[in-house]
Order: structure tokens, then sequence, then C-alpha cells
């Protein structure tokens, strides 16, 4: 049976060049009416997270969360999922850096009307902030990585950084943490203490 996963791994191939009829038929078929085009999975773990603890089921309500891949692919993405494709309703996060070249793409793509949530720097710094870096030192503690941060914390590159890059920089060092600190940041997140991008991302849907 067809599920959202199906129809975001065959855009994902739509996109690398690959044929688009299979997501095509898969958006008829679900039927998805918007998609969230994020930079990449650990994005897309927060996301995640937050519908959850919202008792929200996005793929059920016809949402994709479709991470990119990265940032410099929002344009080929916007073009076959929004008005010139598929014709879905488009929406997502990108970094405040990242905001013109966004803005540019979809333009392009005739989806400039369609609302983008921007954070400062990133996702991860904006839950660092929300949380504070006693309550993310904690959960890095709780996750068994504590000895992983201290000796992270001894390199050299990292004197004279503040404790809040310091945590940043540390989340991107091993494969799959951003993905697994993306869903443990939101879930430690207090009632009205998540960050204005991602709440208003999810508000929008």
């Amino acid at each position: 049976m067809a599920d959202m996963g199906s129809f975001r791994e065959a855009v994902t191939a739509w996109a690398a060049g690959g044929p688009g009829d299979p997501a095509i038929a898969l958006a008829a078929r679900l039927p998805v009416r918007a998609a969230v085009l994020l930079e990449g999975p650990s994005d897309a773990a927060a996301v995640g997270a937050l519908a959850a603890s919202r008792g929200r089921d996005l793929a059920a309500e016809g949402v994709c969360v479709l991470p990119m891949g990265g940032a410099m692919s929002v344009g080929r993405f916007a073009r076959l999922l929004g008005p010139l494709g598929l014709g879905l309703r488009l929406t997502g996060l990108c970094d405040e850096a990242e905001r013109p070249y966004y803005a540019r793409a979809l333009d392009r793509a005739g989806a400039a009307q369609r609302p983008f949530f921007v954070c400062a720097a990133d996702l991860e710094d904006e839950l660092i902030r929300a949380l504070g870096v006693a309550r993310v030192e904690e959960l890095v503690r709780a996750e068994g990585d504590l000895r992983a941060l201290e000796t992270f914390l001894r390199q050299p590159a990292q004197q004279g950084r503040t404790a809040q890059r310091q945590l940043r920089r540390f989340l991107g060092t091993k494969k799959g943490r951003k993905i697994r600190y993306g869903r443990v940041l939101v879930e430690a997140l207090d009632p009205g203490s998540t960050p204005a991008p991602l709440e208003d991302l999810l508000t929008s849907l």
C-alpha cells in the first residue's frame, strides 16, 4: 500500500533526475496536499517530534516532510512540487544566511508567496537557545555522550567559543548525531518554549 514514505522516496528520485511518473501517481493516490521542504534529516526529525508531541500525524493529514539533502536543492524541489509542478502547497525552514537564495528559488518556481520560516543560524541553534546550555548538557549526559563532548571541548579549535557555539558544533561532529538530537531536543522543550520558526511552521500546516 502506498504511503507518504513511498512518495518521499519517489520525489527524491525525481529531483535526482529520475522519472516523475511514480511521484505524480502517488501524489494523486494518497493524496498529498503540502510539502515541507527541509535542508536535512535532522530538521525532519525535529518537525516530526514536535508534530507527535501535539498529537498530529502529518502524513495522515497529507503533509510530506521532505529532507532535500542540502539547501541548494530548494529550487529543484520547489519547481517539481510547487505551482509549476504538482501544485502542492509549499513551506519549510531555512537559515537566515540562505534566505535570499530561497527567495530567488521560490520566485523562479512560481511560489514566491509561499511562506518559509527562518532560523537565525540553524534549527539546532534555535533549540539550544530555547533550552539553555545547562539543559542541553544534561540531555547530552542522559544520551551517553558526555565523554564525547568533553573530548570535543578539549580541541584547540573550540577554545574561545561560547558554550552555545560549542554545543551546536558538537551535534554535527558524528554521523546521525544531529538527527538523534533533533528529536531529543524537541522532546525536552517545555510548553511554550518552542522556537518561533518551528512553532510557526507547524501552526501553518
